[in-house]
């Protein structure tokens, strides 16, 4: 069971203190939710606004940062069209990269995500299918890379815990039905995270955890940075 840490997402930096614009704080702070377990790290580079970016000099600083502070950790990086909304530009972007992650999260709703998903594929970076919905799900089960992706990423919206289990079965179903063989990575968002993530360690599935999906401890206090949750999170599985 993979235990992956999403350590800053799309969130702007003032949301939270361990938010920031400079890739070695959050570099280090990933650094600390690997000491507490996390296997993985999905990071968002930033350019110089602290907003999400595709372009070759941002990406490589930030995988340069994070490999610097978590050596021999898989980290993977978004390709979410709102960091370069035209498929063209994103495509562009992407082909530039000196850096390459070890994995990508391509949305399967956005436009272009098998142009994107055959790129990365291209480039010798494995891609992780972000399916968010029933038309995500759909558009991954007729796509051709499907069965090359890494895993599947179902990605619950910010629901209320308590609709969690039926709109995580509907999408499993979906997934599971078009390709038993790639993994899937259940996790959620806001109110609908840790319900989530119980529901993953219920069934022993990949999970994520952190500032990315929420900014909440289980007992509703603030975490005080990606470690915290990472910690809170092992602590709910042993306790399983």
């Amino acid at each position: 069971m993979l235990l992956k840490a999403c350590v800053n997402g799309a969130r702007d930096v003032s949301e939270h203190p361990r938010l920031s614009a400079d890739a070695r704080a959050v570099a280090a702070d990933a650094a600390a939710a690997v000491a507490e377990g996390a296997g993985a790290i999905h990071v968002h580079p930033k350019g110089g606004a602290g907003r999400d970016s595709l372009a070759a000099g941002d990406v490589a600083r930030w995988l340069s940062a994070m490999r610097d502070a978590c050596p021999g950790v898989p980290i993977g990086a978004t390709t979410g069209a709102w960091a370069a909304p035209e498929v063209r530009s994103r495509l562009a972007a992407i082909a530039e990269w000196t850096h390459l992650p070890d994995f990508a999260s391509v949305n399967w709703h956005e436009d272009g995500a098998d142009e994107v998903a055959a790129l990365l594929l291209s480039r010798g970076v494995e891609v992780e299918a972000g399916v968010w919905n029933a038309e995500g799900a759909e558009l991954w089960a007729r796509s051709p890379h499907r069965t090359e992706c890494l895993r599947v990423l179902i990605e619950l919206p910010d629901i209320p815990s308590d609709d969690v289990r039926d709109v995580a079965d509907d999408l499993i179903g979906r997934v599971t039905t078009a390709e038993r063989t790639v993994p899937v990575l259940l996790h959620g968002e806001q109110r609908s995270t840790w319900a989530a993530f119980d529901l993953a360690a219920e069934r022993r599935l990949d999970t994520r955890i952190g500032l990315e999906d929420c900014l909440s401890l289980p007992d509703g206090r603030i975490a005080p940075d990606n470690a915290a949750l990472v910690r809170a999170a092992i602590e709910r599985i042993a306790a399983r």
